[in-house]
C-alpha cells in the first residue's frame, strides 16, 4: 500500500472551503492509502514565533479534523513535535541542503517580504523540514497546493541527493492529485475568489447560527436581473454555488427559476441559504465541541498517533544513521 503524508497548520478554524477541499480528500485517502496526517506545530513557528496559544490551536485543529471524519484507526494523525526523530533527521538533511537553493525558493522570498523583521533560519530551511516530514515516512504521494509545489519538488531533490550519496532507500514523492470532477471550489461571501481564512469571507465550522446568518446576509450581490435568463454576475453565482453545495436540489431549482424570470428576491435567497448552511454546519460544530472538551479522548488519539508515527520515523532514522556511518561502540 502506498504511503501518503500531509501536514496541517494549527492556524485558524476550518471553513466550508477546507471541508469540501482538504478534508474530503483526506477522507478518501485514508480509505485507500497508508496515511500520515500531522499537525505542523514546528512549522507554524516560522511565521508565528510567539503564538498566542499554540497548545489550544493544536487542540482545536485536532478536534476539528476528528469531528470531520479523520479516523485514527485508519490513518495516523499526530502532532509533529511529538515525534522527536523528525528533529534529528531534519538536522541531518540540513547538512545536504545548500544556501543558494534555499534562498531561491519562492516561499522563502515571499515570506521574507511579508515579515522583514522576522527572516529566521527556520523560514529559510522550511523546505528541508517539509522534506523531512515527507521522507521520514518514505511517502510515495503528497497532496499539495500550488503554493507548495516548489517545496515538494525540493523534497524530491533531497530524496534523490540522499539516495545518490548514501544508497537508494527513499522513493521520490509525487504530488497527489484528484480527478477534477471530485473537486469542489467553495466561493467566498465577498463576491470574488474562493473561501479563505485571511480574506474574511468564510463560514467556519464552529460558527454559531447567528454568526452564520449575519455573514450570509452581508454577502455581496447585485441589483438583480433585468432580462430573462440573464448571465449571473460572479457574486450572485457564488451564492448559487454555495446553495448547490448545501441545499436540496428543489430549493436550488426554485431560485434558479425565479432568477431566470427576474422575480428573485436576494434577501429571501440569503435567508434560505443561511438556514441550509446552518443545517449542514450545526452537527459538525457539535461534534467539534464534544471532542474538544473530551481531553481524555484527545490524549488517547495524540498518544496513539505519536506511537505509530515514531515507529515509522525511528525505523527510517536508524537506517539513515547506519548509512551515514553513525554507529555505537
Amino acid at each position: 500500500m502506498e504511503t501518503v503524508v500531509s501536514g496541517i497548520r494549527p492556524t485558524g478554524n476550518l471553513h466550508l472551503g477546507n471541508y469540501f477541499g482538504a478534508v474530503r480528500n483526506f477522507l478518501k485517502m485514508q480509505a485507500d492509502y497508508n496515511c500520515y496526517f500531522f499537525i505542523a506545530d514546528w512549522h507554524s513557528l516560522t511565521t508565528h514565533p510567539k503564538p498566542g496559544d499554540l497548545h489550544n490551536n493544536v487542540r482545536q485543529v485536532l478536534a476539528e479534523y476528528l469531528a470531520c471524519g479523520i479516523d485514527p484507526e485508519k490513518a495516523t494523525i499526530f502532532i509533529q513535535s511529538d515525534v522527536k526523530e523528525i528533529a534529528e533527521f531534519y538536522l541531518l538533511m540540513n547538512m545536504n541542503a545548500y544556501l543558494g537553493e534555499l534562498y531561491r525558493t519562492t516561499s522563502f522570498k515571499d515570506k521574507a517580504r511579508q515579515q522583514p523583521e522576522n527572516v529566521n533560519a527556520g523560514l529559510l530551511t522550511y523546505p528541508v523540514l517539509m522534506a523531512t516530514d515527507i521522507i521520514i515516512h518514505k511517502a510515495n504521494k503528497v497532496p499539495v497546493g500550488k503554493d507548495q509545489e516548489q517545496n515538494l519538488e525540493m523534497a524530491r531533490k533531497f530524496a534523490r541527493r540522499f539516495n545518490n550519496m548514501y544508497g537508494d532507500i527513499f522513493p521520490e514523492p509525487k504530488p497527489f492529485t484528484f480527478d477534477g470532477a471530485d473537486l469542489i471550489k467553495v466561493p467566498g461571501l465577498d463576491g470574488s475568489g474562493k473561501m479563505g481564512k485571511s480574506e474574511g469571507n468564510g463560514v467556519f465550522l464552529v460558527d454559531e447560527d447567528k454568526v452564520i446568518r449575519k455573514k450570509v446576509m452581508r454577502a455581496v450581490t447585485d441589483s438583480g436581473p433585468t432580462e430573462e435568463n440573464q448571465e449571473k454576475a460572479e457574486a450572485v453565482q457564488n451564492l448559487f454555488t454555495l446553495m448547490k453545495i448545501v441545499s436540496q436540489p428543489d430549493v436550488l431549482a426554485h431560485y434558479e427559476t425565479v432568477y431566470n424570470n427576474c422575480s428573485i428576491r436576494y434577501g429571501d435567497m440569503k435567508k434560505q441559504l443561511a438556514e441550509d448552511i446552518i443545517g449542514f454546519v450545526a452537527p459538525v460544530r457539535e461534534r467539534i465541541l464534544d471532542i474538544y472538551n473530551n481531553e481524555a479522548y484527545l490524549h488517547q488519539v495524540a498518544s496513539m498517533g505519536a506511537e505509530k508515527a515514531r515507529e515509522s520515523a525511528s525505523k527510517t532514522l536508524k537506517e539513515v544513521q547506519s548509512l551515514i556511518g553513525f554507529r555505537s561502540f
